[in-house]
């Protein structure tokens, strides 16, 4: 039986708080008394975790699926190969930590029966490090400004999609992205709600300062062009201010003649602007590096198998270690 929801959740070293997850998952998915499926994607766990989803697997075999990946492949590609293994009409992103309630799922499926395509959702109070929410809440507001793709909240990843929204999400190629503003550029009726978030279950998390850094300038550069665009009308204006003071030392030099004292403010000039210049170079390099991996055209993810019941296994997979025509590579599939 086709089910109605499908929830994705990528795994990656979370041995120390499935058993938890599990716990709650399953009796909150059963509550909402629809047909569901659980697919855990396994982003190259180095520890028990693998072992943990194939015994949950053997548990519940109705409405599991497991997802092996060959690697570790970042959150957002796990989530992507999770897409592609769906069938739900509504599909749920959720996190593996229990920082979101699985209890908030029915309320994202009450927003959604509203007739929205699309329900994103904001922490009501965040557990997280003071410096990692206020870097979060300035970034967002950038990433507002530049890409024009309205997310309060960002980091969270609970969020519903439908399946129209999927479907077009899993046309699309893109080798670095972030998905729910892919998915809010194909949204026709997007909307967001207010969820609880709790503390960790266990473990810490994935994001380091640089990998939030790297998330939000990926995020910028893959939705906009913005950035190049500013830096063209810098470039302009720097250019301007040059040529001004140049002209007002051209004048100084024949009204007081022959001056010293401005020597070191040169510097300071010279020095800001190969700062702007090194600077609008790696940017340029940001987007030629985009272009570079995407012209590659190597496999997005590897999926090494697939653990399903008989019931439930989709239309045939593709042979072993073949690539399909959205760059996904399969090393097996069963």
């Amino acid at each position: 039986m086709k089910p109605e929801l499908s929830v994705v959740i990528p795994i990656y070293n979370e041995e120390t708080g499935l058993a938890k997850l599990f716990a709650r998952l399953y009796p909150a998915l059963d509550a909402l008394n629809l047909a569901y499926e659980i697919v855990f994607i396994n982003d190259g766990s180095r520890d028990q975790s693998p072992a943990l989803l194939a015994d949950q697997f053997r548990s519940r075999p109705d409405v599991t699926r497991v997802v092996l990946l060959n690697g570790n492949y970042g959150q957002h590609m796990a989530i992507l190969s999770g897409f592609a293994a769906t069938r739900g009409e509504v599909i749920v992103t959720l996190d593996a930590d229990l920082q979101n309630p699985p209890e908030e799922i029915g309320n994202l499926l009450a927003k959604f029966r509203e007739g929205f395509d699309y329900v994103g959702s904001i922490r009501r109070k965040r557990h997280d490090t003071i410096w990692r929410t206020y870097f979060s809440r300035m970034m967002n507001r950038v990433r507002e400004k530049i890409t024009h793709i309205k997310i309060t909240d960002q980091g969270n990843m609970l969020r519903a999609y439908s399946r129209n929204v999927i479907d077009l999400i899993n046309q699309c190629g893109e080798v670095n992205t972030y998905v729910p503003a892919l998915a809010y550029s194909f949204a026709r009726n997007p909307t967001e709600i207010v969820v609880e978030h709790e503390e960790r279950a266990a473990g810490e998390s994935k994001y380091s300062f640089y990998s939030l850094v790297r998330l939000n300038f990926d995020l910028m550069t893959g939705f906009s062009l913005v950035p190049l665009q500013v830096f063209s009308m810098l470039g302009m204006a720097l250019s301007a201010g040059s040529a001004a003071l140049v002209a007002l030392l051209l004048i100084r030099r024949f009204v007081l003649g022959a001056e010293a004292e401005g020597l070191f403010t040169l510097f300071a000039f010279a020095f800001f602007l190969m700062g702007v210049i090194l600077f609008g170079i790696g940017l340029v390099g940001e987007y030629v590096g985009r272009i570079y991996l995407q012209v590659r055209a190597r496999p997005r993810y590897v999926v090494e198998t697939i653990l399903q019941s008989s019931e439930n296994t989709p239309n045939p997979a593709t042979t072993q270690s073949s690539t399909n025509q959205d760059g996904i590579a399969h090393a097996k599939h069963s």
